[in-house]
């Protein structure tokens, strides 16, 4: 009889960078397909909006690449994932700088941006991740149907249309982004 021998952060941490994107669910490492041109133009639009308002108030760090996100979650403490934008804020980095590996707890903000090959239950998966892990806020951007969804800590969430627009709400104080500019 073979057993699988379960995976850590660390031995997610040690299979390096590579060519493919990877999380790590369940001590199991899951590997992504790459990303297509319309997710990689929206990514860029939402990170650029977040970078030029966190470079004007301050208050933590935009992250983008897949950087990985070690949850600490009670079933699962070693689950990683890696949204496709993130914000940290400030005083949630070790002595306020960012580590040379994986983070560990849920980033304040985490963005998934669907991709055509995207489950929707590991979608719901993912959000669920980020919230119980302590994330206050978390937007998966669907592209195709020109919508976002937003999902707060205490539960609730909003679709929003292309009319409608992003907000940063107490995350990100005063940060707005009209779907509209994502979208053109």
């Amino acid at each position: 009889m073979t057993t699988k021998v379960r995976m850590t952060a660390q031995d997610l941490w040690r299979l390096g960078e590579g060519d493919v994107r990877r999380e790590l669910v369940n001590g199991e490492v899951i590997e992504m397909t790459p990303v297509g041109g319309v997710h990689g133009k929206i990514t860029l639009r939402v990170s650029r909006k977040l970078v030029e308002h966190v470079d004007q108030q301050g208050g933590g760090e935009v992250l983008v690449g897949d950087v990985g996100f070690v949850l600490n979650l009670p079933t699962d403490p070693e689950r990683v994932r890696a949204p496709d934008v993130a914000f940290v804020a400030s005083d949630r980095l070790p002595e306020g700088q960012l580590p040379q590996g994986f983070l560990h707890g849920a980033p304040d903000l985490a963005v998934e941006v669907l991709s055509p090959t995207d489950n929707p239950v590991d979608i719901q998966q993912k959000v669920r991740d980020y919230l119980d892990a302590g994330a206050r806020l978390v937007w998966v951007i669907a592209p195709a149907a020109r919508t976002a969804t937003v999902y707060r800590a205490d539960s609730s969430a909003r679709l929003l249309r292309e009319t409608e627009a992003l907000e940063g709400e107490t995350v990100l104080p005063g940060f707005l982004l009209p779907l509209a500019e994502i979208f053109r």
